[in-house]
């Protein structure tokens, strides 16, 4: 596979999660959809939020209603800002934000006919029967695949109308079948006989396959597909060989996928003769019970102008009574109905739960897809979905409509508070905590609090809440987790050092597979992206610390090195050079010759003390069963493996030792042949012994390399293509792969999804941060406190790990102007935590006197002062414009420069300023200027 192009480098990133789904061809078909979605309650925004992230070309939302309370529900798009606004152009902003790549717009005005003709796809959420069935006819008229999502309470319906003749070409998710080739006769037919491993294969009669890598009888490799018949010994008749040249060896047998026609019918009668998604008898009836129960919905809220109120136990009986009266649906069996499914689905209808548009939203989302993509069998045609067993099972607890008056969460958390200790004091706030709330959260709040406590979720919210510590000089107690690794940290005004936001912690690892395995006798591709991981982490990581640790060492003998891994690791960073590298070219050697180690001389190696003759005591042979014999690769420079390996490792090897790098194919190829011709065996980049002159040479290459700036360890990142992390993995990987005759994934999306890991959150990380939060707690009451009383912890339970350091003191920072500005100046030295102070005056200080006290108190002469982008004076304005600023008001300044109203009750104005003889860059501490 060629190497990538910046430009699928984006796509690859943003789409790295589903393209090993949905393939590359798919992809393509979708990138160029258009999608009309009309309704955006929450259901339909679930569906517009997963069509945006899976990269329709453009989806068009329609939903000229305006947002209501009831919205806030389960719209993740909405909030009290966008009441009374459309819910389409109130979501637009958000969806669009999530993906650049895919454009959202907004029709406005109704839906026609000549709207339809404009999409390939057209979705309905919450909408009335009346507008399914309008739309619905047309759809099916013009061969626009059609979809109805819906969700009322705890039940879900998806209906999908995708026309009378809908072809999908790749009906299924599975790989297709692939085995590797033992022998092909020449006959007809000829006979395939699979390798021993493969022999217990799921190939079927009439399956068609096609071939490659064969040795010896070519003309099977990428041939049309052929239909087989397997044999009773598991062999597989392929067709006339009789002409073909002798099979040699090698080669991969792999299934063809058959396409499949799907037939649905249109919504007018589908509604009555409907066909449901059902596993058992039972499940269907069911499903035909909650059709009915829809139906009925539709026609109560076409009867009396509104849905059913919640809990409502008359509502209830006149929606049974109305499916009562629809009559039995055609095809389906004449059961009775469920009336108390209907009744319960009833009295639970006005709900809107966001799992339920969560779960809706998701499988609605995936029939788009599939419309699009023509990948996988859509549905057939009706699904119904419904967890009442949420429900208590006894029916005198279900709630009164009474009981349905909203709660805000905070409200409930300080009710359980309560519930906790009776005599702890609890004030709750229901508002957003952000600069649009500063107004509730200003200064009068905090001059009421002694420290905070964040638990958020975000970065962007640490960053403000630290930011309104450092403001108002409050102690902040910062908590976060991520899986089984946790962090708490405590941050005192004047003692400790700010908030500065916490490193991202690397996904755990897998459980690997045994050792010998993954470096000696690997059988599956997942053993060689294990390997190549390894590789990673090894040469770019571990090499690094390992090296920064030991580089001012003295080894007199093999015992100093703490074992042979260590010698190991650092050999390998080494390499063929015996300095550190010193460019570009340097970097290329480096990694041609690791390439010869790894997938030439260590096969070689390997294969002189197993050779593939080799058999046990009892006769068999020591390479069979899962143990493959491996073959030494040969480099060439015209395979596009070879040279992604070497671009990815020298351009790792060179960011490592903080080296420019190349991404030039075209230069890289020039220099590697240069090198070829200059050194053709080339040298292989470890030290062959570990006795006392192999060390003495450790030494003396450690002793240069110290002189050096220190290596940059490379922590692997599998989500960004441009850093060659993923590149050399997967090149690393294939290489192997080819050592050892181990099919690979069909692309690099494949190699990302087995190389992807999740972390899970759990609730004893919570819980042990929570802890440590409360022994920080403790220290930050019983204040003042020196900075040796706190601690900064960092856990990893999953590791055993527990560690505990004092924080840092403030980072100072001093001017750097010259002394002849002003001697106080030239001295002047703060921290984050610290602030230049100006007091209120009486009457209110002009520009000019604020500018002079600046100047005689604090020894700073003002090149510019800022209120957030506002300038409010500057040395470069002529002197009219200076005489005209200098005698205004600060207040009235800023009100004049700016849309700033001062709340009630502010206490002081936040300003910026920089200084003559200073860099532009010179952080000076804010300036508090006090109002009052």
């Amino acid at each position: 596979m060629a190497v990538l192009e910046p430009s699928e480098w984006l796509d690859r990133e943003l789409y790295s999660r589903q393209l090993p789904v949905l393939g590359a061809p798919a992809m393509q078909r979708i990138r160029k959809a258009k999608v009309l979605l009309s309704g955006l309650q929450g259901l339909g925004a679930e569906v517009a939020k997963n069509l945006v992230l899976m990269g329709v070309g453009s989806l068009t939302l329609h939903d000229p209603h305006p947002t209501c309370w009831s919205d806030l529900a389960a719209q993740v798009f909405l909030s009290e800002r966008d009441l009374g606004k459309s819910r389409a152009e109130a979501s637009q902003e958000h969806l669009a934000q999530l993906s650049e790549a895919v454009q959202v717009l907004v029709h406005p005005s109704d839906i026609t006919e000549d709207l339809l003709l404009k999409f390939q796809v057209v979705v309905l959420t919450a909408s009335k029967l009346e507008e399914q069935l309008m739309v619905g006819t047309l759809c099916h008229k013009h061969g626009i695949c059609f979809l109805v999502a819906d969700t009322r309470g705890l039940v879900g319906q998806l209906f999908c109308d995708f026309g009378e003749e809908f072809i999908v070409h790749d009906p299924t998710e599975a790989e297709p079948l692939t085995a590797a080739i033992q022998h092909i006769t020449q006959g007809s037919p000829g006979i395939l006989t699979l390798r021993r491993e493969d022999k217990e294969h799921s190939f079927c009669d009439g399956d068609l396959v096609t071939f490659s890598g064969i040795k010896g009888m070519v003309e099977l490799n990428g041939c049309s597909p052929r239909p087989i018949c397997v044999q009773k010994d598991r062999s597989l008749e392929i067709g006339d060989t009789s002409t073909f040249s002798p099979y040699l060896h090698g080669g991969t047998v792999t299934e063809v996928k058959r396409p499949e026609t799907v037939r649905h019918k249109p919504l007018d009668r589908a509604l009555i003769q409907p066909r449901v998604v059902a596993p058992s008898a039972q499940e269907a009836h069911r499903a035909h019970c909650l059709h009915q129960a829809f139906r009925a919905l539709h026609k109560f809220q076409n009867l009396h102008g509104r849905p059913l109120h919640p809990w409502d136990p008359v509502d209830a009986e006149i929606m049974v009574t109305l499916a009562r009266d629809l009559g039995p649906l055609k095809g389906a069996e004449e059961e009775p109905l469920d009336e108390a499914l209907l009744r319960t689905v009833a009295l639970s209808s006005a709900g809107v739960l966001s799992p339920m548009a969560s779960i809706l939203g998701a499988v609605a989302a995936q029939e788009v897809l599939k419309a699009i993509s023509r990948k996988f069998i859509p549905l057939d045609q009706w699904l119904y979905f419904d967890a009442l067993d949420c429900l208590p099972e006894d029916e005198e607890l279900f709630p009164n409509p009474e009981d349905c008056s909203l709660k805000p969460k905070a409200e409930v958390a300080a009710a359980a508070t309560r519930d906790l200790n009776p005599d702890l004091e609890v004030t709750t706030y229901v508002q957003v905590l952000d600069h649009t709330t500063e107004h509730i959260f200003g200064d009068n709040f905090f001059s009421h609090v002694d420290g905070v406590v964040a638990a958020v979720d975000s970065f962007e919210a640490r960053h403000y809440v630290a930011g309104r510590c450092i403001h108002y000089l409050k102690p902040l107690l910062e908590a976060g987790t991520q899986g089984t690794k946790g962090s708490a940290s405590v941050f005192v005004p004047h003692v400790t050092e700010v908030y500065k936001g916490p490193v991202s912690a690397e996904a755990s690892e897998n459980v690997p597979a045994p050792v010998c395995t993954v470096r000696r006798f690997p059988s599956t591709y997942e053993h060689v992206l294990q390997w190549a991981r390894n590789e990673f982490e090894g040469l770019f990581q571990l090499s690094a610390e390992t090296i920064s640790c030991y580089q001012h060492r003295r080894f007199t003998s093999l015992a100093d090195v703490d074992g042979p891994q260590i010698l190991t690791s650092l050999q390998l960073v080494m390499g063929v050079l015996r300095v550190r590298p010193q460019t570009w070219r340097d970097c290329v050697m480096w990694a041609l010759g690791h390439w010869h180690l790894c997938f030439h001389d260590d096969i070689i190696q390997l294969l002189s003390h197993l050779p593939p003759d080799k058999v046990h005591e009892d006769g068999t042979l020591f390479w069979s069963g899962p143990k493959r014999c491996p073959q030494p690769l040969e480099f060439d420079i015209s395979q596009d493996m070879h040279l992604l390996y070497i671009l990815a490792a020298a351009n790792l090897y060179a960011q490592m030792h903080g080296l420019p790098g190349s991404s030039d194919q075209t230069v890289l190829r020039e220099l590697v042949n240069l090198l070829l011709q200059t050194d053709p065996q080339h040298p292989a980049p470890v030290l062959a012994k570990c006795g006392p002159e192999q060390l003495k040479e450790l030494q003396e290459a450690l002793e240069v390399w110290s002189k050096g700036p220190p290596l940059k360890p490379l922590v692997f990142e599998k989500d960004e293509d441009s850093n060659f992390h993923m590149d050399f993995v997967r090149a690393a990987a294939s290489l192997r792969s080819q050592n050892y005759g181990i099919s690979e994934p069909v692309d690099h999306t494949q190699s990302m999804r087995i190389a992807s890991q999740i972390i899970p959150a759990i609730a004893t990380t919570t819980a042990a941060v929570a802890g440590l939060v409360g022994l920080e707690l403790y220290k930050v009451v019983r204040r003042p406190q020196p900075v040796g009383a706190f601690r900064h912890t960092y856990l990893h339970l999953a590791e055993n790990r527990l560690q505990r350091s004092v924080p840092s003191t403030p980072a100072i920072q001093k001017s750097l102007a010259p002394p002849f500005f002003h001697p106080q100046f030239h001295h002047l030295e703060w921290t984050r935590w610290d602030r230049l102070k100006v007091p209120a005056g009486q009457p209110e200080r002009t520009l000019e006197s604020l500018l002079d006290h600046l100047q005689e108190q604090h020894g700073l002469n003002v090149r510019m002062l800022l209120y957030g982008q506002a300038v409010l004076y500057s040395t470069q304005w002529s002197p009219e414009s200076q005489a005209q600023y200098l005698p205004l008001r600060v207040t009235e300044l800023v009100q004049r420069e700016t849309d700033w109203v001062p709340e009630p009750g502010l206490r002081v104005l936040v300003l910026e300023l920089s200084c003559k003889g200073e860099e532009d860059n010179t952080a000076f501490p804010p300036l508090h200027y006090e109002l009052w």
